[in-house]
Formats: C-alpha cells, structure tokens, sequence
C-alpha cells in the first residue's frame, strides 16, 4: 500500500513538474534522452543549412574563376601557342630547294649548271610490305635488299632511299606504284663540259652546297633561296579542300660570269696533258692571261693519271694553292730591280766564272765554261747563276728584298680563292749567308704559278702591277648586274725599265735558253727556269728531282697573251726543253682565238734603253 501510494503521489506532481522544467532547466530534474539511458553515444548537434550553402557557393565561384582565368589564358596570352600546336597536326611544310645559279665563260658558255632530278623517298608508315618493297626497288637502285628493307621499317613519316637519280631510273621506281614510296624533284649540279676546269670551278655536295673552288667562294650568291610550300591535311592524310595552301616560290641563285674563255681552256689542258705524258712528269700547271687587265684566260692543274692512264685535273687549283721555288724565272725581278735602282746598265758587263763561293756554299751555271765577259743582256739570256747573283750583291738585300714584294712575292693575290697561298719570302733580318746568292736566282723563296705571272705581266704592262681576275661579274635572277670590285693597279719599276728588261726577254727567246718558245711572227719575251725540288718535311733538296718552267708574254711591242709553265718533275728537266714548247703552242693558239695581229720587228740593239752597243758574247748551246 506505501508503494502504490507513493506511485499516485509521483503521478500527481510530474504535470507540474514537467510544466515546471520546460519553464525553467535549473528547477527540478533534468530530462534525459532515451538513447543516453539505454547507454548509447551522444549525437553532435545538427550543422546549420545556411552555412554549407554559403561554404558550397564559394568552392563553386572559386571552381568558376580558376576556369576562367585559364579560359582567358589558353585564348589570350597563351592561345598562340596552342594553335601553333594544332596547326603542326594539320598543315605540313616542304621545302622546295632552288636551282643554283649558273658558271659561265666570258662569252656565257656555261661550265656548270644545275638541272631537276628526281629523289626516292618513302614513308615508313604507309609501306604495306618493306621486304616486298626492299625486293622490288634494290635491283633499280642497285642497293641491297637489307638495307632498303631497314629504312623502309623506320620510325617516322620520311626517309631517302636515293638521291637525284637518273630519269630512266626514276621512271621505272614510279611505274612499281608501291604504296608508301614517292619521288621528289631536287636540283642537281652538272658540268656541261665535263671535267673541264674543275679543280678552278669547285666541287658541290649532295645537299646542293658548295665545297670547294668558285663554287664555296660564291656560295651566298649561286644558292639562291629555297621555296616553301603549306598545305593541310586531315588525319588521314588528305588535303583540306578549304584549309592552308600557300606557296613562295624558290629563287635561282645568280650567275658567275668568269674572265675564262672556254676554248682556251680547252685548249691549254690538252697541250698540257700531252706533255705531262710525253715527259713523264708527275703533274703540271699553264695560266694564260691578258696583261692588260689581268684577266684570266685559262686555268689548268693536271696530274698524271695512274697506271699510265690520261693526266686528271688535280684535287685542288694548284695554281693558287701551291707554292714552289721559281729557279730562273725570278731572275727578271733581280735584273728589272738593278736597272729601276740604276746599279747596272744593259751594256754594263760582268766577268763571270762558271763557279763561285759565297759564305759556305758554291754555286755554278747550268754547264761549265770559260770564264768570259758577259753583259746583263746576255747574264739573263743564258741564265747565267753566277752572273745573276753578281748583279744581286751590287743591288743589296734591302732593295732586292723590297722588290721582291713590290712584284707580289710575299702576298696573296686579290682572288680571294679558298685554300690560296701566300709567297714564302723571308725578311732580310732572317737571311743566312747564302740568302744573298740564292733569292736572285729564284732559290729560297717559294711563289704560286699565278703571283709569278702576274710578276712578269707588270714588265708586260710597262712596270704596273694589275691585279689578276677571275670573276667578271655577277648577274641576279632579276638581270641586275654587278660588277666585281678590285684593286687599283700600282706601278712598280718605270716604263724604261721594263721596256730594258723586255728587250732582254726577247733575247732569251731568240738566242737563248728559251728558242722553243718562239711564235712565228710574233716578238716573244720570255725566261725559262728549271729549280730542284726542295725536300719534304727537311732541308735541302730532292735528289734529281726538278720543276721545269717558262713565263713570258707577246707580242712583246704590245703584249696582248702571257702565260706560265710549270712541269713537275719531267724528263728531260730543263724549262726550255720541255715548258717552253707548250708556251708555244698555248701563245700561238692564243694569238689566233683573240686575233692579235702579227707583231712588229723588233728594234735595233742601239736603241734600247741605255745601251750604245751591247756586246753580246757567242751563245753557249
């Protein structure tokens, strides 16, 4: 019964209780949640919805904004790049490669020209069978199966198989119609007249560039400028009838003009070659020019063939590129610097023995004989080397040293060709005791077949240095014509000197060493000059061994034709033996080409320059 009671009484008083607490949570017992009375885990109160919308809509406008920030990037500044790269996927590039101008002679003959050939190429890609394709295109191209089967298996979209082949070779490859395989046109260079001043022209490489010669020198203006064509294509491969096609033409390179006439050049290379064989000599050079502009005319270097086969131009234009000692030849420059520094006099003699000693050397002449009186005249007519080298001490190493120079020993010549050398002259301060006897008579200085020309075109343009040429002018794709610009010319001895040392020359030609050089009906001035070999990589020389040469220029009254032989090592060795006679021919060809009227006699002994008589002596044979 106290239980129950107790019971009611509770139940009476929770409505009160319960309106009391929901007044007040401090008055009274607390309520308590029925999952915390079953003994279970106390929930977090609920987030409010309007702080995730809020914290939504800012990772939203943050999401939008980077978008477009990059939007505004890949179209603004950055959008350049990314159509670049679209484009590379569709539009493709080929170069179209330009014609290299031509070389003409001076009458515009061509020596070398470039025509279209044909290339075989491939894509490795759209080969369906390579070792089909290897089968078929290796017996046209006479290639190996293995080899075409390789690059036809390579990664990427293009490879040569052969380059600039011929038409009919060509045709037949397209006529296969392999899938994959296509041919392209490129440009290649020819030389119409075969091998005809090669080693002057130069060589080109496979790519069109030049290598060598005229070719490497002219470079810039023969190559002309390369052409472009776009087009763009879909993934398959194919044009897009309304994408890109652009196309800018290629340009022809200019043309060379040369101051070589085809004919001489012709011309000089056989009558040289016939010697080098008839004197089995190891090789030769000739240059013919006119004196009066230095142009010139013709340029041959040539080596004996091998096994006996015909001489073949040389690996380089030695002519400019090679130095050798000038023997005899030099001796117009001793004597025109005597007679311009008045220490002698043509009438002016000399006792000459066959031998002489200076400081720990002995030189001698060609032959033995008597000692006897000889004048300068008659010194340079036989070569006397000990007569010259008696003119040679009365002149001095200073001035014979300064016009050394002056004719263009010691430099290179205003050509400009690649690979040209330069003389080999020391300085006075550099001479040893035999200087003094062996650079008169052309020993221990080293020249270029073309400064000696051009030295003995100065006593031929009455003792003014021209300049020699080899390029006239250079002609533009669009006709424009541009001249090629060179030195003034300078004088170096007066005009009484060389017309001296020219009446001397004529001697040489008439009843000297140099009687092979003669031209009927033409007054010929001209030296011979045969020089041992200096010894390779050592001093001293090349036991029997000699280089045989002779330069001069007609007709003497009015030289219009000079030209220099050199013979390397023939048999027999003397310049008058073997060089002078291709003088002859070449000078006497010359004469005809050009229309050089016949020469006029020449004048009495008396009245040459500074003479009253000039006591010649009998010629030695």
């Amino acid at each position: 019964r106290a239980a129950s009671t107790g019971a009611r009484s509770v139940s009476a008083r929770s409505p009160a209780v319960a309106r009391t607490g929901a007044r007040s949570t401090s008055a009274g017992p607390r309520r308590v949640p029925a999952a915390r009375r079953a003994g279970g885990v106390r929930r977090a109160p609920t987030a409010d919805p309007r702080k995730r919308l809020t914290a939504l809509l800012v990772v939203l406008a943050v999401a939008l904004a980077a978008v477009a920030v990059r939007l505004w990037m890949v179209q603004g500044p950055g959008g350049r790049h990314y159509a670049d790269l679209g484009r590379e996927q569709r539009v493709r590039s080929a170069v179209l490669p330009a014609e290299r101008g031509a070389i003409v002679d001076r009458n515009g003959v061509e020596l070398a020209m470039s025509t279209r050939r044909r290339t075989v190429w491939a894509d490795p890609r759209s080969v369906r069978d390579p070792a089909a394709a290897a089968r078929a295109l290796a017996p046209l191209l006479r290639q190996s199966e293995p080899s075409l089967r390789q690059r036809l298996t390579t990664n990427g979209g293009f490879v040569y198989l052969a380059r600039k082949v011929e038409d009919p070779v060509a045709d037949a490859v397209a006529a296969l119609a392999i899938p994959g395989v296509g041919l392209l046109d490129e440009p290649k260079r020819v030389d119409p007249a075969g091998a005809l001043a090669a080693p002057v022209l130069g060589q080109v490489g496979l790519d069109d560039e030049g290598l060598s010669g005229l070719e490497l020198q002219y470079e810039k203006e023969l190559a002309g400028r390369d052409g472009t064509l776009l087009v763009e294509k879909d993934p398959s491969g194919n044009d897009i009838a309304s994408g890109v096609h652009e196309l800018r033409s290629a340009s022809r390179g200019d043309q060379l003009v040369l101051t070589i006439d085809r004919a001489m050049q012709f011309e000089t290379e056989r009558v040289l070659a016939d010697q080098i064989v008839a004197s089995r000599a190891k090789g030769g050079i000739a240059l013919v020019m006119d004196p009066r502009t230095g142009e010139i005319l013709a340029m041959a270097n040539l080596v004996a063939g091998a096994a006996g086969s015909p001489p073949v131009p040389s690996p380089d234009n030695m002519a400019v590129t090679r130095v050798y000692e000038p023997g005899s030849v030099n001796k117009m420059i001793t004597v025109s610097a005597a007679l311009e520094e008045k220490v002698v006099r043509p009438s002016d003699t000399f006792v000459v023995p066959d031998r002489m000693g200076v400081a720990d050397a002995l030189f001698h002449d060609s032959s033995p004989h008597a000692t006897e009186v000889m004048t300068v005249e008659r010194i340079l007519a036989e070569s006397s080397n000990v007569g010259t080298i008696m003119i040679g001490q009365r002149l001095g190493k200073t001035h014979l040293d300064s016009y050394l120079r002056a004719f263009g020993l010691a430099d290179r010549t205003s050509l400009a060709f690649p690979g040209e050398a330069k003389g080999i002259l020391p300085r006075p301060d550099e001479w040893s005791g035999t200087s003094i006897a062996t650079l008169p008579i052309g020993q221990g200085v080293a020249v270029t077949a073309l400064q000696m020309l051009s030295a003995y075109n100065t006593i031929a343009n009455g003792g003014v240095y021209v300049s020699p040429s080899l390029v006239t002018r250079v002609v533009g794709a669009d006709g424009e014509v541009r001249p090629v610009r060179r030195p003034e010319p300078r004088r170096v001895v007066s005009e009484e000197t060389a017309r001296a040392v020219t009446a001397m020359l004529e001697q040489v030609v008439t009843d000297g060493t140099g009687t092979a050089a003669a031209v009927p009906g033409y007054r010929v001035a001209g030296k011979t000059g045969t020089a041992s070999k200096p010894r390779e990589g050592g001093v001293g020389y090349e036991a029997g061994a000699y280089v045989a040469s002779f330069a001069g220029f007609l007709p003497a009254g009015g030289p219009r034709l000079s030209a220099i032989v050199i013979l390397d090592e023939p048999t027999p060795y003397y310049g008058g033996l073997v060089a002078a006679p291709v003088f002859s021919q070449l000078a006497g060809y010359g004469v005809r080409l050009l229309a050089v009227p016949p020469d006029t006699p020449r004048p009495p002994a008396s009245a040459l320059p500074g003479a009253t008589t000039l006591g010649r002596t009998p010629t030695r044979p």
